[in-house]
């Protein structure tokens, strides 16, 4: 009934969660702006602007890819809007020529697919719906199959695995002699496994399942928020 205790909790606790999700939302958001200002800036002050008009250059790539000074190994896709390209002087000089195009066409993936953006949601839709378990599924597994569709574009564009696989080997057996987290993108956790495999065995399956215990506790949570929604409009 409209008038009573039980309306009245479920309304609260319906606004509760609606404020909750876009406080955590707003919250992440601001943050994530700001971290990446100063970053860019960060990054813009370190630009070889030699290296970069080269790299683009015998690449044929645009503004939206650039070298920093840096002795570590780095190559990742940052940015929402506009994505950009980042290497470092290091994985130049660590990497043969044909070795940087495959990593670079992997970057491209992920530049022209929106990745960062669609990663950065994700994570978002995560820790605002953190009871519910199938969205942090959704978040760990896009990350591998981002990568893995990467690998791919790469390897079509190269006409070969071989390039992208000694890239990733010379870049394991690098930070393995650091002892020190690898800094290629998404290139920590399960996704390397996966991606090495795929690479020797491009036909074999990639074994992300969806366990039964999330799928359960997500369409239950989901079918309670839908029943008390329904309850306060009826």
């Amino acid at each position: 009934m409209e008038d009573s205790f039980y309306y009245f909790l479920v309304i609260f606790l319906i606004n509760t969660l609606l404020t909750y999700i876009l406080l955590i939302t707003f919250i992440k958001i601001g943050r994530q702006v700001i971290v990446s200002k100063r970053f860019s800036v960060r990054l813009l002050k370190c630009k070889d602007n030699e290296l970069t008009s080269l790299i683009r250059t015998t690449f044929g790539h645009n503004d939206q890819l650039i070298v920093v000074k840096s002795s570590s190994v780095l190559a990742f896709t940052m940015g929402y809007i506009k994505p950009t390209i980042v290497l470092s002087t290091g994985l130049i000089q660590l990497l043969e020529k044909d070795e940087l195009r495959a990593v670079i066409e992997h970057e491209t993936f992920h530049k022209n697919n929106c990745d960062p953006l669609k990663v950065f949601l994700l994570e978002i839709i995560a820790q605002s719906l953190w009871f519910i378990p199938l969205t942090h599924w959704c978040q760990q597994n896009y990350s591998i199959i981002s990568e893995i569709l990467a690998d791919e574009y790469a390897v079509r564009k190269m006409g070969s695995e071989m390039e992208l696989s000694t890239a990733l080997i010379k870049l394991i057996k690098y930070h393995v002699s650091l002892k020190t987290t690898p800094s290629l993108v998404h290139f920590s956790g399960g996704s390397i496994n996966f991606r090495l495999q795929q690479l020797v065995e491009p036909k074999e399956a990639i074994p992300i399942k969806l366990t039964t215990k999330t799928i359960f506790i997500s369409v239950h949570v989901l079918l309670f928020f839908i029943g008390m929604v329904l309850l306060t409009t009826a």
